[in-house]
Formats: C-alpha cells, structure tokens, sequence
C-alpha cells in the first residue's frame, strides 16, 4: 500500500517538477538578452532589483520587431545581404546553411514537413511505427525508385529529436487521422498517453 501512495506522488510531483525546471531554464535563458541592453534600462535600475521573466518579454519583442522588418522590402535586401555575409565566412558558412535550411523547412507556413503522422512498417515488416511525413525524396534518389516514395522521419522513444530518416514506398504508408502534437505525445510518453479516437 505505501509503495502504492508513493507511486501515485511520484506521478503527481514528477511531471509538475520538471515542467518547472524546464520553464526556469528557459525564462533563465531568455533572461541574459537583458545583458544585450546598456545598464541604464536594465530592470534593476527602475524597480531596484531584477525581475524574472523580463528577458522573456524582450525576446519576444525582438522576435516580433525583426518579423515586421524582415517582410518589408528595405528588411529582404536586410535579411539577404546578411545571409550573404555569413555564407562567406568558412566555418561559419557550413553550420549556418545547415541550420537555416532545417528552420526554413520547420517554421515555413508553406512546408510540408512534419505536417502529418504516419504509419509505416519499421524496422521490419512484421512491426509498425509512427512516422512524421518530412517530404519527398531528392530526385537523384528517387530515379533508382520504381515507384513514388516519401521522405518520413522516424523519432525514437522517449526522445524524439533523435530518429531514423527513411525514403518508404507510399503505397506502405498509412495516414493516420491524428494530429502532429498527438502523435508526439504518444511517442514520447511510450504509448501511454493514447490520442482520443475522432468521430
């Protein structure tokens, strides 16, 4: 019985534990863009001492500042001669092309990727797995194909950010009817966290 009530806390204050951990490394984080601000505007000065979450705020309004910047015309020219800069740097240029083709294809209100959840059979044919569509294959790939294929990504459990990248023939894969953040949840959670069956 004890072990029972302790369990039972243990599910209670575990995830309550780490949300909080999580949301303090991330104000805690957004936090140090005060320092990016001369020391007359820092909160210390106004109110006598510093206030959590105020880096939090200025994040987002540079975020949404640079947003409105960037979709005028004088922004574009901005956004390219700066992207220019930075692929003329050597090191600088491979990791910042490699990031900014994976946050384009992510963020992108036009990308397909991880748009839809899939069934695909992995990693044999006997087995089944959750999959997120990420496009579809290179054409130098697909030529050796001799039916369509898609891209899929393949997340492991219970760390999604890590997976497999597969190029499956479609006509193996099964849309399923759950959304993106549902079947995450799922994944991570192990199976748990079942997504409610829609009507």
């Amino acid at each position: 019985m004890l072990k029972r009530y302790f369990i039972t806390g243990l599910l209670i204050w575990v995830p309550l534990a780490i949300t909080l951990w999580v949301l303090n490394l991330v104000v805690g984080t957004m936090d140090q863009t005060l320092t990016l601000l001369p020391l007359e505007w820092h909160p210390r000065t106004f109110f006598g001492r510093d206030i959590p979450g105020m880096g939090v705020i200025l994040t987002l309004l540079v975020l949404l500042l640079t947003g409105i910047l960037a979709t005028n015309f004088i922004g574009q020219r901005l956004v390219r001669w700066w992207d220019g800069l930075l692929k003329r740097i050597p090191v600088v240029n491979s990791i910042y092309s490699s990031v900014k083709q994976v946050s384009d294809t992510l963020f992108s209100s036009g990308g397909q990727a991880f748009r839809k959840a899939v069934l695909i059979r992995y990693p044999h044919d006997q087995v089944w797995t959750i999959a997120f569509v990420t496009g579809n294959p290179a054409q130098d790939c697909a030529q050796h194909f001799s039916e369509e294929h898609i891209s899929v990504y393949v997340p492991t459990t219970p760390n999604p950010t890590s997976g497999f990248f597969l190029m499956v023939p479609k006509s193996q894969i099964v849309e399923l009817s759950m959304s993106v953040d549902e079947a995450l949840k799922y994944i991570v959670s192990m199976g748990v966290v079942v997504p409610q069956v829609r009507q």
